[in-house]
């Protein structure tokens, strides 16, 4: 990848980095509701990997910590705001809420809160896509913790029997809420449990772009060149709690400053900088624009989008389209 390319992805990321900030501010002003996941720390990993397949081509699902790998899909982050914001503009009319952003028309088929729900799903799409006769792929993100439900080995075993379109994504922070990793899980790297399926898999860490890139790309080039699913596991940490009513109590400092001192936004800056296509006052004007952006276009949409109608509360409800409750079946 170029360098003037590396550039505008420091600025997407950067973008996510403020992007989620900013709903923790939301949050605590009460301007969103119900439960919030935040992603600040992982961003390699959802840029790493979209930047090596084809956004708004490719099918993504992923599970709850959503709002990233959305808007590299292509969602348009006012839309997402305002979907968190719970107004009429939002991705999911604002009736699905963080957990549930929802976006067809650039192939994000969502965030689920079902911890593992997302397998089966993408194995799914995976096959609508092998039988269509597409090059497609469908990538699926989840967190480390979602290995252990059955749905995990269920998935994989008919991906890999099938020959299925579908990249796995395994965002590693090492915890699941509060539960470390080794408290939890017989096998602490996950690629190498895959090896029961016969699917091809690697490690990589998950807080450099370029290495997450690199891996990505052959991941991706496995999978659409018809030769089956592909099991990737990135060594990453989310920077916040697992929600917004997580009080963090649990991990160490050590552990913490430790993973901040790898900061994936700050790794790209530094290594643009010694490249010379990048000078610190660029970053920081960079940064400036980003707030602004967010601030007056992002925030500002969601905060003068209305609220979806009262008299509106049954619709895109699944029983309204059933005879039985319109009385139409005696």
């Amino acid at each position: 990848m170029k360098n003037t390319d590396k550039k505008r992805v420091l600025r997407e990321m950067l973008f996510a980095r403020r992007f989620e900030e900013r709903c923790y501010e939301a949050y605590v002003e009460r301007n969103i509701g119900g439960f919030l996941h935040l992603y600040p720390g992982e961003e390699a990993c959802a840029f790493g990997v979209l930047e090596a397949a084809q956004p708004g081509h490719d099918y993504v699902i992923t599970s709850y910590r959503d709002h990233v790998h959305a808007i590299k899909a292509g969602s348009d982050p006012r839309h997402i705001m305002a979907e968190l914001f719970a107004r009429e503009t939002g991705v999911s009319k604002g009736r699905g809420g963080s957990m549930h952003i929802f976006d067809v028309a650039h192939r994000f088929m969502g965030g689920y809160a079902l911890v593992g729900g997302p397998f089966p799903l993408a194995a799914g799409i995976a096959k609508g896509i092998q039988m269509q006769g597409g090059n497609e792929i469908c990538i699926c993100f989840l967190g480390d913790a979602a290995n252990n439900q059955g749905t995990f080995h269920e998935s994989l075993n008919m991906a890999a029997l099938w020959n299925l379109p579908v990249l796995y994504v395994c965002e590693n922070n090492l915890y699941g809420i509060g539960t470390r990793i080794d408290r939890s899980t017989a096998v602490l790297d996950q690629y190498q449990r895959v090896s029961a399926y016969n699917i091809p898999s690697a490690q990589e860490d998950g807080q450099d772009f370029d290495l997450v890139h690199k891996a990505a790309t052959k991941a991706v080039e496995h999978v659409r060149s018809g030769k089956g699913p592909y099991f990737l596991e990135l060594m990453t940490y989310r920077y916040r709690g697992h929600s917004m009513s997580d009080s963090n109590a649990y991990r160490a400092k050590k552990e913490e400053r430790m993973w901040s001192g790898r900061d994936p936004v700050i790794m790209l800056r530094d290594r643009l900088i010694d490249a010379g296509v990048l000078t610190l006052d660029e970053y920081t004007d960079m940064d400036t624009a980003v707030l602004d952006e967010i601030e007056d276009e992002v925030i500002r949409f969601a905060t003068e989008s209305p609220e979806p109608k009262v008299a509106d509360v049954e619709k895109y409800v699944l029983a309204e389209n059933d005879p039985w409750v319109r009385g139409g079946v005696q």
